[in-house]
């Protein structure tokens, strides 16, 4: 479906139902610091009673809205029927390592997919007040402001993010791409929320941002926002970007993109 196919008053009712959503999960995310336990999924892979309750009120907060939506999420929600239009794409604390160090680096992400489309996308910083927003060819908001990209266009002025694979070695290709761009660029930081990440390339506080290891709840919210600020998001190929396929670059914009491809070849 293209943008223009969708009725305004459902993108605006799917908006602010996320928004309220996405405030209600950081909420339960900062009534729970100081008092969760902490487990991994995997090797330093973690998972905190704060992410599945953040993860439930977010659900019954959509559900009271739209009952006969689809979910998918990161704490094990595939609650997608065959044939399903709509379908809310959740991370309901999108940074858990950097949550259970205290560190003030993680928010909630909400997308919702229709048509096979990304048609909304808000990411909350509980720890900031901050709510980003974008809805499909309607440009991007940091609580009701529009933003945009930096502009930048060289690598050798910009800072960028990377993400790395949690519990990486040397030889991953991943870490290789990182230094490779560590010459090239003004700077290269890694910080832990890929959502937030990609809120501040769309906002211009940072000029690009890479990953070849992250899901579609971490991505689609923010690819969004990026594609509304006026930035270029494609996979690490230059290929047509994909939530569901891990391989994400981000940048302020085409031309900084395609200087970031032909560094990591």
């Amino acid at each position: 479906m293209k943008p223009s196919e969708f009725k305004a008053d459902d993108l605006q009712l799917w908006l602010s139902a996320a928004v309220e959503a996405a405030q209600r999960g950081g909420k339960v995310l900062q009534e729970w610091i100081g008092r969760f336990s902490v487990r991994e999924k995997s090797r330093s892979n973690l998972v905190t009673e704060a992410d599945e309750a953040s993860q439930s009120a977010i659900v019954e907060s959509l559900k009271r809205h739209f009952p006969n939506h689809g979910f998918l999420g990161e704490e094990n929600l595939n609650d997608r029927t065959p044939g399903t239009e709509a379908f809310w794409i959740i991370d309901p604390l999108d940074g858990t390592t950097n949550y259970v160090h205290n560190f003030p680096y993680y928010c909630v992400s909400i997308a919702l997919s229709v048509g096979g489309r990304i048609v909304v996308g808000v990411i909350h910083d509980p720890t900031r007040n901050e709510t980003f927003s974008a809805v499909i060819g309607q440009g991007a908001f940091r609580n009701g402001l529009r933003i945009q990209t930096s502009g930048e266009t060289e690598m050798k002025s910009a800072m960028a993010i990377a993400s790395l694979p949690v519990a990486t070695d040397p030889e991953n290709p991943a870490v290789k791409r990182f230094l490779k761009a560590l010459t090239q660029l003004q700077a290269v930081q890694r910080t832990g929320s890929a959502a937030l990440n990609l809120a501040y390339v769309a906002c211009g506080q940072i000029d690009a941002f890479w990953s070849s290891s992250l899901y579609a709840w971490d991505v689609a919210a923010g690819a969004l926002l990026v594609s509304e600020a006026g930035g270029s998001i494609t996979t690490l190929t230059g290929d047509e970007f994909d939530v569901f396929v891990p391989s994400l670059l981000a940048a302020s914009t085409a031309t900084l993109r395609q200087e970031l491809v032909a560094a990591f070849r």
